[in-house]
């Protein structure tokens, strides 16, 4: 079953469409009466993260890090401004 909504009412009730949605529903979203988009829900999905991931990547979507990042180092090696706050407070 299809549920046809204007822009306008589509903008105030995005959190109801999208429980519709997920239910099975599509919705038909109209502008001056004209359907302009559809959202309806996504294909179940086989496979996990990577298994998507592959699929974007063959569909040109997206592409891998020619090399893996390296871990995150701190730039500056010395007590972060609390540190140095609390130090130099009289306790």
């Amino acid at each position: 079953m299809r549920d046809t909504y204007s822009l306008y009412e589509a903008k105030a009730k995005l959190s109801a469409i999208v429980r519709r949605v997920r239910e099975g529903r599509s919705v038909v979203v109209t502008l001056h009466g004209e359907p302009v988009a559809e959202i309806r829900p996504l294909p179940a999905s086989s496979g996990g993260l990577e298994t998507r991931l592959a699929i974007l990547v063959e569909r040109g979507v997206v592409t891998r890090p020619a090399r893996r990042p390296s871990r995150l180092r701190p730039l500056v090696r010395r007590p972060g401004a609390l540190g140095r706050f609390l130090s130099e407070r009289d306790v």
